[in-house]
């Protein structure tokens, strides 16, 4: 059976992204279509604060890409950031979500937090639990459009906090002629997995359209329970949530889900 996987690829690792990799150990076939395309901006002002740890109380990452932007800064000046800047920081709680934001971050020679969290609702329990009130400000690197919980949470309970928006998030241009190509070549598939709310914004509807009488037929995947809700809100049925944002979770999930075969229309044409 196939599984469609609306992601994006993980950047700097060889071989199979581990999400198709596990779901194959289940004999489940994936496909992943890239949802998004990315903008980083602001490096300059990004660089200026990353490199002065003295005027914050630690960091937050919630997502991949933020950490790409500092990755960005820090090679710029590696031999700064190794001699001095990378401990100062490290003396700091480095806050995250999701192992994959936490691998990126053990990368640039920091010490995570929060890894298992799995949601910024979650994290920020964590941070609002550990920090004083009186500390300069956690610095919150992030994307255009970020959603305002953690933010939010921090303030309702004192914990100071500056963000900066570092990459712009947009529709990945080949969305649609890929999803078509997708649905010419292999048909409507078992599962669609949605990794963001974003990716159900800009995928939801072509997916219907594609799907025709065949959407009641697929079973919807969410990586974590933000992405449910924003799935529920479109009138989705969610049938597989992944317990933690991980790739065996899912692969888990969707498995579960699947077991029962379920025979797809091998003629199926996309719906105009």
């Amino acid at each position: 059976m196939n599984v469609l996987l609306l992601k994006e690829p993980r950047d700097g690792e060889s071989g199979p992204d581990p999400y198709i990799k596990e779901l194959a150990a289940h004999g489940l076939k994936a496909t992943l279509i890239p949802v998004l395309s990315f903008k980083f901006v602001s490096l300059n002002t990004l660089s200026d604060k990353i490199f002065q740890p003295e005027k914050h109380g630690g960091l937050i990452f919630t997502s991949p890409r933020a950490v790409e932007a500092v990755r960005m800064c820090v090679d710029e000046r590696k031999q700064e950031w190794e001699a001095s800047v990378k401990e100062k920081w490290n003396s700091k709680s480095v806050y995250v979500v999701g192992k994959a934001t936490a691998a990126l971050v053990e990368n640039l020679g920091l010490n995570p937090l929060g890894e298992d969290t799995g949601t910024a609702d979650v994290l920020s329990k964590l941070i609002i639990e550990r920090e004083d009130k009186n500390i300069p400000p956690l610095f919150f690197p992030c994307g255009s459009i970020k959603r305002e919980v953690l933010p939010t949470a921090l303030k309702e309970n004192g914990v100071p906090l500056e963000t900066l928006t570092v990459y712009q998030t947009a529709e990945h241009p080949d969305l649609e002629k890929n999803l078509r190509n997708y649905f010419t070549e292999q048909g409507v598939p078992a599962s669609v997995a949605f990794f963001s709310p974003s990716g159900v914004k800009f995928c939801l509807e072509v997916v219907r359209r594609l799907s025709g009488d065949q959407l009641a037929h697929i079973k919807f995947a969410a990586i974590g329970p933000t992405t449910e809700e924003a799935m529920r809100a479109e009138g989705l049925t969610v049938n597989a949530v992944a317990v933690k944002p991980t790739a065996e979770h899912l692969s888990a999930a969707i498995h579960r889900v699947l077991s029962a075969p379920q025979t797809c229309k091998k003629d199926f044409k996309p719906q105009d």
